[in-house]
């Protein structure tokens, strides 16, 4: 931060007794945090991601209408930076900053919203292009229709790529004056449900956590072509659920040497070694989340945070370098917390 003091950021739902967006300490060396104070200045904010120089948080509003916020990052904590602005979908469950736009993922209307963001890192007052999506999948209830969960910028800066649950595929675009073209569709297993991707740190690697099959799918990344190339799926769990499982969440080690899973239904993490160059993973085991639903990890200097929404907890572990197995070292109250970003 501008101070030199580390933050961290909570997104959680205001519609389930959440406080809006929160503001944490970070203490040095051990991570852990000290609650400060919370902002409900829009409604629902699941998602977080803060501007490259730490100095704007944006947020997604997660509700019918769908909306995105700016934020400026001051000591005493985020304060708006104007109104929310209608993201013309519904449910969006998350946001990246990619070539001087703010991307929106709304899950319930199952496209991809455009909002440019100004010098000054407000938001301009309407979107600049929605991408719409079409398709289904094989689950009668989830995949009636296209459910955007996910879009982030890859490695390169390139290509924008999204995650659909509903269509069991991932969609790779650039955009152009403002408005995202497509440039290849990726399909999956039908009825794996895809939900979150995160990539390898060499750039030339990623993982997609599927939500309906509690699996992660390897795959190579080619920036060159905007090319994600599945190469095995591999279950996150190291038996069959009793019932739906829900995975949440995954996040690779900065050194690509591990990677974690949530999982909401078993309420644990799954830690995998990399093998292979990034293009293999081997399962270790699991340990409990600390909480109970656990929507999102994050992993900040050898800490991982994990927002549990039903518990109302942010708990955070310190990670094993050699073994990447996490340990619980403490938690603080944050009633329907959803995510964490780390400043």
């Amino acid at each position: 931060m501008a101070d030199g003091r580390r933050r961290a950021f909570i997104g959680s739902f205001t519609s389930a007794g959440g406080r809006g967006i929160v503001t944490a300490a970070v203490a040095p060396g051990s991570g852990a945090l000290t609650v400060l104070g919370g902002v409900d200045a829009v409604s629902d904010p699941s998602w977080l991601t803060l501007s490259p120089d730490g100095r704007m948080l944006y947020a997604v509003s997660e509700t019918a209408e769908g909306a995105v916020a700016a934020f400026r990052v001051t000591g005493s904590g985020p304060e708006p930076a104007g109104p929310a602005v209608p993201v013309d979908g519904s449910g969006p469950t998350h946001l990246s900053l990619f070539d001087g736009h703010v991307l929106t993922a709304n899950y319930g209307s199952g496209s991809v919203s455009v909002v440019p963001v100004r010098p000054d890192g407000s938001l301009a007052r309407a979107v600049s292009g929605v991408l719409r999506h079409s398709g289904s999948g094989p689950h009668p209830q989830r995949q009636q229709g296209p459910h955007m969960h996910q879009v982030q910028p890859d490695p390169s800066g390139r290509w924008a790529v999204g995650v659909d649950l509903g269509t069991d595929s991932v969609r790779v675009c650039t955009l152009t004056d403002g408005a995202l073209v497509p440039h290849r569709e990726i399909a999956l297993r039908p009825g794996s449900g895809p939900r979150h991707l995160a990539f390898h740190p060499d750039g030339a690697g990623a993982y997609v956590l599927n939500e309906l099959s509690p699996s992660l799918v390897v795959c190579r990344w080619d920036a060159a072509e905007g090319l994600l190339k599945p190469l095995a799926e591999i279950p996150v769990l190291p038996g069959t659920p009793a019932g739906d499982a829900y995975p949440s969440g995954v996040a690779v080690s900065p050194d690509g040497r591990f990677v974690w899973t949530a999982t909401r239904g078993e309420d644990v993490l799954s830690v995998f070694a990399v093998e292979a160059g990034g293009r293999a993973l081997t399962p270790l085991t699991t340990v409990p989340c600390g909480g109970r639903w656990p929507r999102a990890i994050t992993v900040s200097e050898g800490v991982l945070y994990v927002a549990n929404e039903r518990s109302g907890d942010v708990t955070w572990f310190s990670l094993d370098p050699d073994t990447g197995v996490p340990r619980r070292a403490g938690s603080v109250p944050v009633p329907a917390a959803s995510c964490v970003v780390m400043g």
